[in-house]
């Protein structure tokens, strides 16, 4: 008896200790204004992170595809989740993993990684929001696996109002909250990591405002009576008809999403898309409850590029709105981010798109260190507010204060006081880091005179990673090199030491003057005769790391990748600048450039030697000599040892073997200097001209009209859902303009082949520029014209239409700026015509070529 009462003492003492630990860790709650607030500090709380779903669906069957370790994958990318400075979580959790047709929750592998993901957040001090159901299939990008479960039986706009859902997804969620979690021995309604609990992921309500609500407060109901007493949110971005009904319910927060430039593009946006992201006005801010609502964004992201400006600047207008929890979906676990196939839509890995990454890190430090409510500007006069920049001419984002230098690419500004920085972190070149590689870097004072470094490999574009995604095709590939780094730190100086202090890596050494060669690894940097206060090695806790800490991915760059555009039009008289990117397992003897003149057969075939400019970046220039009328067509030789390879195609050998058969080529017209700069002409596919219609009920429709005798034309028709709708033509053209600057600064008419039209009296045409900016006139039609001309100088600048639709819906569709800028012809990218008047089924016209003279 003794003995026991000596045990149950201990265990009450063990348990106590335990419970008041849990107790000190600091929580979250909501306060009446709509705050969220720290339960130790009462003070605002701000949070920023991703979404990450390596539990589930596609990323969990890749995963198995590829014969890696879940866990082990967890581990990587929360370590990266750490070094970007993230504090926020959010994952919608596919119910149809966990749960059956009646909504009983189901103990498997997916909710154990949930678990163990859960526990590796807290680590790192990461909180959670977790979603609790998508109602949706798991199947995309692949088909879905039906398995029976409630979110399969129902169909996602009546599985909120069938009776029998609804018990089912009660059942489920009241489990959910109190399912324990093994790793960290708490439920997670009781987890102080766990922020709280959204109820559903873009729910699709078809039903009555009334029985919205209803449903709301049914599953509210099921919440409390499992105890739980965590801040429950729900998505009131969708369905706008109901939206009363969620601020009559007693949720205390509301979701939001932001995709500024669409979804699912099939390719690579281009443009200035700064504009599309300069306000996101709530038109329903006003309702009845509205400020007594916590406001979070489950999902934002600028879609289908691979800028690093837009990220700081989207983040700057949410907490002009108020919004405390900010969360980017989705981050592409490392270990599948090479082919980006978990929606090809979206694309970020600190690995793999290393410029993006550290865009996200300065966007943290805006969500931590902005005030909510603070206002800024019309664009383009907010692209530099307190410490940060943006800049979509460099593609750059910037943080810039005493203690902290973070830039996404290479930037000439210098550091406010370089003697006062304890961390920066980068990409590229600045006044302080020199680096050729093209990984991100790290580097974090840990004392005086002493300094962490942490330089990840090489990632280098090789595919579109908007386009059909496939585990069969790589996007991105790493490599491994020796770069020059050179670090000017005044706390640094010259000649310090450089040890090296991840397994990976064995190499200690002094640097000459500031520079040294790095290979990707984590060092210690030591001021030349400095003796650091501390012990430091790999196994030392620093803020929410281990030291010697390093995840990055092998080189699997395994066989040579050209990456080249041609320029699509060449002047003659005017010698050629040919750049590629070129990588491969190791740097190539030579590379050279062979034209479609070249012949086994003959004595003589000249050839351009392309030279390194630096990192991956090859250049080489053609002569005019070179270059004749007609079509210029080349290849590029890429050579190794005995071994060449010849691009484009990665054919083995090169066009002087005998057995050579390979007939592809790079090509560019080649035209007369004077001759008119064309901007479209169309062919048979004209994939690169765009149309929309706003609102997106009705559309347009295309089709080829074939000319043996003239150029074709493109016929268009319309679907006029919408009376109101009108109707947009855009095309990217910078790529077409690039190698006609001169033609173009002496251009003064835009013309137009437009013929044909039927019951349409006006359109209106113009460009955007680089700044973002539209520049428009009216164009009157004439049944007997068909050649149109634009002077330049009528011009006048116009709102920019934001092209594609924005989500969500309610979002504005224009930007008007207060600022004039006068149209620069030198800054056009982008091509668009609208119709001005409303339009009827009957309406039609055929556009062919436009061009600029």
């Amino acid at each position: 008896m003794k003995l026991l009462f000596v045990i149950l003492c201990c265990l009450s003492f063990t348990f106590s200790a335990y419970a008041q630990k849990v107790q000190s860790i600091p929580t979250i709650y909501i306060d009446k204004s709509g705050t969220m607030r720290w339960s130790d500090t009462q003070k605002e709380a701000s949070f920023y992170g991703v979404n990450y779903t390596l539990p589930f669906a596609h990323a969990y069957r890749a995963i198995n595809y590829i014969g890696k370790s879940h866990k082990e994958a967890i581990d990587k990318d929360v370590y990266h989740f750490s070094r970007l400075g993230f504090n926020a979580y959010r994952i919608h959790v596919w119910d149809v993993e966990i749960s059956n047709g009646d909504g009983q929750l189901i103990e498997n592998e997916h909710l154990d990684l949930l678990d163990y993901l859960i526990a590796k957040l807290r680590e790192r001090n990461i909180r959670v929001l977790i979603t609790t159901m998508t109602n949706f299939g798991n199947g995309y990008p692949e088909r879905n696996e039906n398995n029976g479960a409630f979110s399969y039986l129902y169909d996602k706009c009546k599985i909120h109002s069938d009776k029998k859902a609804i018990n089912a997804q009660a059942n489920y969620i009241s489990q959910f909250v109190k399912h324990m979690n093994p790793y960290t021995q708490q439920s997670y309604k009781d987890d102080p990591y766990i922020v709280g609990f959204e109820i559903n992921n873009e729910p699709c309500h078809m039903d009555t405002p009334q029985q919205t609500e209803d449903y709301i407060n049914r599953m509210l109901s099921a919440l409390e009576k499992a105890g739980n007493s965590k801040p429950i949110f729900y998505n009131v971005s969708h369905n706008m008809p109901h939206v009363q009904a969620y601020f009559n319910t007693k949720i205390q927060g509301t979701t939001y999403q932001w995709y500024p430039i669409g979804l699912v593009a099939g390719q690579t946006r281009k443009g200035n898309f700064l504009p599309y992201v300069d306000t996101y006005n709530i038109p329903f801010d006003n309702i009845k409850g509205f400020d007594k609502k916590a406001k979070a964004v489950y999902e934002y992201d600028p879609a289908d590029i691979t800028y690093s400006y837009m990220y700081p600047a989207m983040t700057r207008t949410f907490r002009s709105q108020r919004f405390q929890w900010i969360t980017q979906f989705a981050y592409d676990p490392i270990d599948i981010a090479w082919a980006n196939t978990e929606y090809q839509t979206h694309f970020l890995n600190l690995a793999y798109t290393p410029g993006k990454a550290i865009s996200m890190k300065i966007a943290a430090e805006i969500a931590y260190n902005i005030p909510m409510n603070r206002k800024y500007a019309k664009y383009p006069n907010d692209t530099i507010f307190d410490a940060f920049r943006v800049s979509y001419e460099q593609d750059l984002s910037e943080m810039n204060t005493p203690e902290k230098f973070f830039y996404s690419n290479n930037t000439n500004s210098a550091p406010v006081m370089a003697d006062k920085l304890e961390s920066i972190a980068g990409c590229g070149n600045s006044p302080l880091i020199k680096y050729e590689g093209t990984g991100a870097y790290f580097i974090d004072k840990l004392e005086d005179g002493l300094w962490r470094l942490e330089v990840m490999p090489d990632a280098i574009q090789i595919n579109d990673p908007f386009s059909k995604p496939s585990l069969k095709k790589e996007v991105v590939t790493i490599a491994w090199n020796e770069w020059n780094m050179e670090i000017r730190l005044p706390d640094l100086g010259e000649n310090f030491t450089i040890a090296t202090i991840n397994k990976e890596n064995a190499s200690d050494r002094l640097s000459n003057g500031a520079s040294f060669l790095i290979k990707p690894g984590v060092y210690l940097l030591t001021k030349n005769g400095y003796t650091p206060v501390k012990t430091w090695n790999s196994n030392t806790k620093w803020n929410n790391i281990t030291l010697g800490e390093f995840v990055a991915p092998e080189a699997h760059a395994k066989i040579f990748s050209v990456v080249h555009q041609p320029a699509k039009v060449v002047e003659t008289n005017k010698p050629l600048n040919i750049e590629a990117q070129i990588v491969g397992p190791s740097f190539p003897d030579s590379v050279i450039i062979y034209t479609d003149k070249v012949s086994f057969w003959s004595a003589t075939n000249p050839y351009i030697k392309m030279k390194r400019k630096e990192g991956y970046t090859y250049q080489a220039q053609i002569p005019t000599d070179m270059i004749t009328s007609g079509i210029f067509r080349y290849n590029i030789i890429v050579c190794k040892g005995k071994q060449n390879y010849t691009f484009p195609g990665q054919t083995e050998g090169n066009p002087l073997d005998w057995d050579y058969i390979q007939n592809k080529y790079w090509e560019s017209k080649v035209v007369d200097e004077n001759s008119p700069v064309q901007l479209i002409k169309i062919t048979n596919e004209n994939k690169e001209i765009e149309t929309y219609a706003i609102p997106e009920t009705s559309y347009i429709l295309k089709s080829i009209k074939e000319n043996l005798t003239e150029s074709n034309s493109m016929i268009f028709n319309f679907k006029t859902n919408d009376t109101e709708a009108r109707f947009f033509w855009r095309k990217y053209i910078k790529d077409d303009v690039n190698t006609r600057k001169d033609a173009l600064m002496v251009a003064k008419i835009l013309y137009l082949n437009i013929k044909n039209a039927i019951d349409l009296k006006k359109l209106k045409v113009g460009f955007v520029t680089s700044d973002g900016f539209t520049y428009t006139t009216a164009l009157n039609l004439d049944k007997e014209k068909q050649i149109y001309e634009v002077r330049l100088s009528d011009l006048i600048q116009d709102k920019t239409i934001l092209l594609p639709a924005p989500y969500p819906t309610f979002l504005e569709r224009s930007f008007t700026p207060d600022t004039s800028i006068p149209f620069d012809v030198s800054k056009i990218e982008i091509i668009q015509m609208s119709t001005i008047d409303n339009v009827s089924e009957n309406t039609s016209f055929e556009l062919g070529s436009i061009w600029l003279k």
